[in-house]
This record gives structure tokens, C-alpha cells and sequence, in this order.
């Protein structure tokens, strides 16, 4: 497993294409759509979207439901090719066949404890592996949705789905897959399931986290 230092200075973020999964059904909180499920007077698609932005070129929001919502956002929104929720790689397939980049980094749209070094991270251990998909690792366990993958692999992805493929370890075993440690985050990867989580989540969110950084689908920063 890759524990590469990273170089800020060399990571392409204008090369990579921020991808928020929220094309879930939501079923551990009774179907609701949980990237606009509130925490501290926000959606939790917008705390991902504040970290994603400093990380890549432009934000795409996969999505399954309401487009209206989603729309506000300000982001280009890409649906699955087929209705219903087709699980996570259905969305990075959406996503990659609508990125003009060389990469998209994944994040889902109910884990708003996300940091900002995910994507220099991954992208220098893809570097140093040579691999295909960098994938993040808790310590103890693959964080598959968490991930920056080339896009060049969306004819492999797109063969995969169409031959009634769903399982991300899978799909993984056909590339080349660098596995990156981030056990220093700690629970930053959780995502939100239960009301006490959102209250827990909230308790810690500054007063002025909305009003001190502009949202915006573009990068922000150099």
C-alpha cells in the first residue's frame, strides 16, 4: 500500500475532473436522496463540493433525482445511461464519458468530511505506481468511492457494465490499481446514515463555513 509524499506543485488539478456520486437510493435513511439531506443549515453535497472544488478543474454531479436541486449548484449534472440506481460504477461511467480531462477523482455526496489533500494524494502514488485508478484505504478497509481513475478507462468500464458487472473489487482486478493509505484521516470517509450522525456532523461545522468560501463548480486557487 502507497504512502507517497505529495508535491502540490505537480498535481494537475486542472487535468481532473471532480466527480460527486449522489445517483444513490439512499436506503439506510428510508430512500431519501442524501446529497441534499441537510447538516448545519446545508446540504451535504455542498461540503463536498467546497472540498472538490480546490482539487480539480470543474465539478460534475452524478445524479438519479432532482435535477432542479441538483441544477443550483451551478455544475454540469450527468444522469446514468440507464433509470433506476445502477450502483457507483454505473455513475463513474456517466462521468467519465462526459469528462474533457485526463482523470476524474470520485467522492460520494454524504461523506461532507472529506479533506483536501484526497486527490494530490492519490494522484501521486498513480504517478509513482504508473497505475490506472488510485484508490484510497482507511487502514483497515478499501475506500472503493474514493478514487481518481484515468479516463481512458471508460470503454473498460462501460464493457464491464454491459456485461452485468456491479462490484467496484471486480472491476478493480483489470487495471492496474494503486491502494494509497490514508489512516491519518480517521473518520473523515464516514458517511452520514443516522439523525445523530447529522447532529454530531453540524455540532462541528463553523458559523461562517458558508459565507467565507463562494461556491463555485470551478476550481478555486492555483
Amino acid at each position: 500500500m502507497s504512502t507517497v509524499a505529495t508535491s502540490t506543485s505537480s498535481y494537475p488539478a486542472d487535468d481532473i475532473t471532480g466527480l460527486i456520486l449522489a445517483g444513490g437510493q439512499g436506503s439506510r435513511m428510508g430512500g431519501v436522496d442524501k446529497g441534499l439531506v441537510e447538516a448545519g443549515n446545508r446540504p451535504l453535497v455542498a461540503y463536498v463540493l467546497d472540498s472538490l472544488r480546490l482539487q480539480a478543474g470543474r465539478i460534475v454531479i452524478n445524479h438519479a433525482r432532482n435535477t432542479d436541486r441538483y441544477a443550483r449548484f451551478g455544475c454540469p449534472l450527468v444522469k446514468d445511461r440507464e433509470d433506476g440506481f445502477q450502483g457507483p460504477l454505473a455513475g463513474l461511467s456517466s462521468g467519465l464519458s462526459v469528462s474533457e480531462t485526463s482523470w476524474v477523482l470520485t467522492a460520494p455526496c454524504d461523506t461532507p468530511g472529506i479533506r483536501r489533500d484526497l486527490g494530490p494524494r492519490l494522484y501521486a502514488a498513480l504517478a509513482s505506481e504508473q497505475a490506472e485508478i488510485a484508490v484510497a484505504h482507511d487502514g483497515e478497509w478499501l475506500q472503493p468511492l474514493f478514487m481518481l481513475v484515468s479516463r481512458e478507462l471508460g470503454p473498460s468500464l462501460e464493457r464491464f457494465l454491459a456485461d452485468g458487472g456491479r462490484k467496484v473489487d471486480k472491476w478493480f482486478a483489470l487495471h492496474r490499481v494503486a491502494r494509497v493509505d490514508f489512516s491519518d484521516w480517521g473518520d473523515a470517509f464516514a458517511n452520514l446514515n443516522t439523525e445523530e450522525q447529522l447532529r454530531a456532523f453540524a455540532s462541528g461545522v463553523r458559523d461562517d463555513a458558508e459565507s467565507d468560501e463562494p461556491r463555485s463548480c470551478e476550481r478555486i486557487g492555483s
